[in-house]
């Protein structure tokens, strides 16, 4: 079973392919370019330097969300395209989900933080329950915009040791670091922005449990509305 996995949802372009239990191929960038430039040209070099027919390909896992609405909307056309184009179903992973992929099997709460602007934060909190050989990802507090204050002390109240990750953690680290009343950690470069390969990988676990969509039913979870719209409401 090969599963390509597309994330564009932050500052991190990353495509990859996962065949069974194997990463084959994975392309990053967190670099200043916008996802539009980079992602196709990314996934092309990828085909090319493992020869992949796109026909082989059994599913497109998309991190849907949340984001950037901007980044959101270039994945999910990418990956709508591909399945149109190929006839295969989409899995759509949460952004947040894929991040805590990262950090499979860790006994620590894993809690994702996208920086949303204006003291705001896209996060969650997970741990990882045994099951069978493996691990299942299991929420312990839902993915949804909050305070980063608001986030502290909801994790404060779970009394357990945090590792933190995403491209929201430099952002607030000083708040973090002086209001967090538990035990923290930060993941390491590698593990602490979005991957493909995560997305992949968890995909691969949703696409057996029958969590697959058509390329047509998939819409990108922004989880609230844009800047344009909340200013359109202001008049």
């Amino acid at each position: 079973m090969k599963i390509l996995g597309l994330d564009s949802s932050g500052l991190v372009a990353s495509v990859a392919l996962v065949e069974d239990s194997e990463l084959v191929a994975e392309y990053t960038t967190n670099y200043k370019k916008t996802h539009s430039q980079t992602l196709l040209p990314m996934l092309d070099e990828l085909r090319n330097m493992i020869e992949l027919d796109m026909h082989t390909v059994d599913a497109i896992a998309i991190a849907s969300g949340p984001g950037s609405f901007t980044g959101l909307r270039i994945g999910s056309a990418t990956a709508k395209g591909l399945g149109l184009a190929l006839e295969i179903p989409l899995v759509e992973v949460p952004t947040l989900e894929g991040l805590a992929w990262n950090l499979y099997g860790t006994e620590k709460i894993v809690c994702p933080v996208m920086d949303a602007r204006r003291n705001q934060v896209y996060t969650a909190a997970y741990e990882f329950l045994p099951c069978g050989e493996g691990f299942r990802l299991h929420t312990v507090l839902p993915q949804r915009p909050m305070d980063i204050h608001e986030l502290l002390e909801q994790l404060a109240l779970l009394k357990r040791t945090v590792i933190f990750l995403g491209d929201g953690v430099p952002v607030y680290y000083d708040v973090i670091r002086a209001c967090q009343r538990v035990p923290f950690f930060v993941a390491p470069p590698g593990n602490n922005r979005q991957r493909a390969a995560s997305v992949a990988a968890l995909g691969a676990v949703y696409f057996w449990e029958g969590r697959t969509v058509t390329a047509a039913e998939h819409h990108p979870e922004y989880l609230r509305k844009s800047q344009a719209e909340r200013e359109a409401e202001k008049g």
